[in-house]
């Protein structure tokens, strides 16, 4: 294996750990801001209020993941030389 594609193996590896790390990470600021934000008096259920507010909120941290997350996606794929999205080789 010559040293472009160890760096390419290292470079996949890396994103996949990275995306884990990184949907571990936006579960966690869902559940913790969301919850903060739209539950100010936990009960035995939410209300109606309470789910709708959870629900805008978590879409809107997962569209902003999805932003970020392609962004890194495209500036790992100019270092790797190759447009070619990482999962379809």
């Amino acid at each position: 294996m010559d040293s472009e594609s160890v760096k390419k193996t290292i470079i996949r590896q890396t994103l996949l750990a990275t995306n884990t790390t990184n949907a571990r990470t936006l579960i966690e600021n869902i559940n913790e801001q969301c919850f903060e934000r739209c539950v100010p008096k936990p009960g035995g259920s939410l209300t109606s209020g309470e789910e709708n507010c959870m629900k805008q909120c978590m879409e809107k941290y997962m569209a902003a993941w999805n932003v970020v997350n392609a962004s890194y996606i495209r500036r790992i794929q100019q270092e790797m030389g190759n447009q070619q999205p990482l999962g379809n080789h």
